[in-house]
């Protein structure tokens, strides 16, 4: 089924039949489970039996927990501190991946190599990497101290970060190398007889025209920021204490180690909430809203 998209065009487009089977996908497979989440997060359930309403009780207890408190802003400290390290390396990796320089696919195709890698298996490596007693910092004592960069706050901070940089770093620059190489050549060709060098033509005409793909990179970072997990759990497991406890790290205490499913179906909504707001944030301060509404009225 198809429907005609102005007067006398004869352009068609397909109808809303073409989408059924995604929506109904969708549907299923994701608002389905959030709203049985929002449904459990107002009960108190341990996995077993059947799950008792008990009102606010989950979300008062959340707002007045200290570690909860301190989840978030952690989890909002590592994915800023991720951004704003991924963000330039990924731009300048992916602009050049996009050149024509020798050896340049080889060199691509080394980086992206820990792409491949799960991020369990990336943990368990740099685990061993940074092993206090057998790793390369009790090797170099001079340059780490004691050799335990995980015994701190900052330490692990700076850890976590710097593995999820690592590892994620190759995939944003993967989505500029293609924003880069859609950027009309004529564009350069233009500045190179006006006489701008490599410099001024990045900052004049290659940041411009990847600035959609900076917005889609960003949001991609924050949602797989805030939702960082597995490198917790494996590197930290929350600590030392609870500094480096997230809140993706805290449900998954709360749910399936303190058998309290009613919490933990709230914070994770509080993960959705917050993830949806920095989105939505992201592309109203980047002004993409106003920039995609001036091209459909054009």
């Amino acid at each position: 089924m198809t429907r005609r998209t102005g007067p006398g065009t004869g352009v068609t487009r397909p109808g809303f039949v073409w989408a059924a089977p995604a929506a109904v996908f969708f549907a299923l497979f994701a608002v389905l489970p959030l709203l049985l989440v929002v449904v459990l997060s107002f009960t108190s359930w341990d996995g077993i039996g059947e799950p008792r309403f008990n009102g606010l009780a989950n979300w008062t207890a959340l707002i007045h927990d200290p570690v909860m408190v301190q989840s978030v802003w952690t989890t909002l400290l590592l994915t800023g501190l991720g951004v704003a390290a991924q963000t330039p390396i990924s731009i300048l990796l992916g602009v050049w991946a996009a050149g024509k320089q020798r050896n340049r696919a080889v060199l691509s195709a080394i980086y992206f190599v820990p792409l491949l890698l799960s991020a369990t298996a990336v943990s368990v490596v740099w685990r061993a990497v940074l092993d206090p007693n057998f790793g390369v910092p009790a090797q170099l004592t001079w340059l780490f101290g004691d050799g335990n960069l995980l015994g701190s706050r900052s330490g692990a901070i700076g850890v976590l970060t710097f593995v999820g940089v690592w590892q994620f770093t190759p995939l944003h620059a993967l989505i500029y190398q293609g924003g880069a190489r859609a950027i009309p050549q004529v564009l350069y060709q233009a500045a190179a007889v006006d006489g701008a060098g490599t410099v001024r033509q990045f900052f004049h005409i290659t940041l411009p025209q990847l600035r959609n793909t900076i917005i889609t990179s960003v949001i991609l970072m924050v949602v797989g920021g805030l939702t960082t997990f597995d490198t917790v759990l494996i590197l930290t497991q929350g600590g030392p204490g609870t500094d480096t406890t997230v809140t993706a790290y805290y449900m998954y205490q709360k749910a399936f180690k303190g058998f309290d499913f009613g919490t933990g179906s709230a914070i994770a909504l509080v993960l959705v909430v917050v993830a949806t707001l920095i989105s939505l944030a992201v592309v109203r301060i980047s002004g993409y809203d106003r920039m995609r509404g001036t091209a459909e009225g054009l």
